[in-house]
């Protein structure tokens, strides 16, 4: 079982699928090896830096015709036992969008995530997060730490960077052209 603080509806952990998740009502949840991961809904301090950051890109994406940016999605990064992660933003290029777009879960990983971090948060669950994300092909992950005042930096390729509140967050080669200040949305 994942070292994650999980809830499992009532039961035992239980297998799921990911098609099991979508029909599962009221929740915040992820599919971790097939194991239900319940959460708390997150503060009000993670929304605003989501819809903050999550404005930013969507509008950048936007005007130059990149792809799409979802927020709150799940994502099937992995099959028998399913794996769906549900990052608080997420960015797919436009060559990668699934068509028709699935009312479920698509089996891709999104080339940009944002994890937000909460102050239940714990490192070796978030670390578990970007390694699913990073090993099912997403090329960059962000993870904002509003009590630090930074951002980690996962890259694909196993170089990591930290950016400090003076900087600005790059889309480097996966995002073309993005550029946001950190002051501006901690």
């Amino acid at each position: 079982m994942p070292g994650e603080p999980a809830y499992v509806l009532g039961m035992s952990p239980a297998i799921l699928t990911a098609d099991e998740l979508l029909h599962i009502p009221d929740k915040h949840a992820e599919l971790v090896r097939g194991v239900l991961v319940v959460r708390e809904p997150p503060g009000l301090r993670h929304g605003r830096i989501a819809l903050e950051l999550g404005r930013r890109l969507a509008d950048h994406v936007a005007a130059g015709r990149l792809g799409r940016v979802y927020v709150e999605s799940g994502f099937k990064l992995t099959s028998n036992p399913d794996t769906v992660r549900g990052p608080d933003i997420a960015f797919i290029r436009e060559t990668r969008l699934p068509e028709p777009e699935p009312v479920g879960y698509p089996a891709l990983a999104p080339d940009l995530v944002v994890e937000i971090l909460s102050p239940s948060d714990r490192p070796g669950d978030v670390l578990g997060k970007v390694a699913d994300w990073l090993s099912a092909g997403t090329r960059l992950a962000w993870v904002v730490d509003p009590e630090r005042r930074l951002v980690r930096i996962y890259r694909a390729d196993g170089v990591d960077e930290i950016v400090t509140i003076e900087q600005a967050l790059d889309g480097e080669d996966v995002v073309p052209g993005f550029a946001c200040q950190l002051a501006t949305i901690l």
